[in-house]
């Protein structure tokens, strides 16, 4: 409740500075970025299985027993069930042409597909659970997101960062005007992170999939308002 009582002072003894500063048009609005570049500590791959069968139920059974399997040896790589997720689960048919009439077409088969978002917690042992994933049955791999388990503070230092950057702008802006910067008025942030491309490589048959990691952005963007003084 306190914290909430502060909160509502600040938001108050603003709201007038602001109301002010825009209606005499002394103000100048200018945007902040930065960027942290941090190495990962953790990835998400985007695998699944994709079966046919003759029929709807032979195409989801042998789906869900190839994905089992992978599931298992995933386990038993080191990967928990919390880390295990469905993204996707499709099951379609495939249509044998029938000619110029299209009355004619009938079923083929059914294809069943199942993809499964898998975290990996310690990027030592990407390559094995690649390895592991593909071995006992994966043939779709949709990619790899890396990722911080803890991103906090890489973001905290981009946002101060951005901040700077920000007032860096609106400083050298304000004394080509004549002016000074004054006070900030109003601060909105847009945070986000990119990632590389991830680097694969395989040199034989009993080879580990080898991946590289590489590093991420951390990214804030702000968009600050400073009063401008005499």
């Amino acid at each position: 409740m306190r914290l909430l009582n502060l909160l509502v002072v600040s938001a108050a003894l603003a709201l007038p500075l602001a109301t002010s500063a825009l209606a005499d048009g002394n103000f100048i609005t200018v945007t902040g970025e930065a960027t942290v570049e941090v190495t990962p500590d953790m990835a998400t791959i985007s695998l699944g299985v994709t079966t046919t069968g003759a029929n709807a139920v032979e195409a989801m059974a042998a789906n869900s027993k190839a994905l089992q399997t992978v599931i298992d040896r995933l386990k038993a790589s080191g990967v928990e069930a919390r880390d295990l997720q469905t993204a996707n689960l499709s099951l379609y048919p495939n249509w044998a042409s029938g000619g110029e009439s299209y009355s004619a077409q009938s079923i083929a088969d059914y294809t069943a597909s199942n993809m499964l978002n898998v975290r990996v917690r310690a990027l030592d042992t990407l390559g094995s659970v690649l390895d592991a994933s593909i071995t006992d049955g994966a043939n779709t791999l949709n990619g790899i997101t890396f990722e911080l388990a803890v991103p906090g503070p890489a973001l905290d230092q981009a946002r101060v960062a951005a901040v700077a950057d920000a007032r860096a702008r609106a400083t050298v802006l304000v004394g080509a005007a004549g002016t000074k910067l004054g006070k900030i008025i109003s601060v909105t942030e847009n945070v986000g992170y990119s990632t590389p491309s991830p680097m694969f490589r395989s040199e034989g048959s009993d080879d580990k999939v080898a991946v590289a990691a590489g590093q991420i952005g951390m990214m804030s963007s702000v968009m600050v308002t400073f009063e401008m003084t005499e």
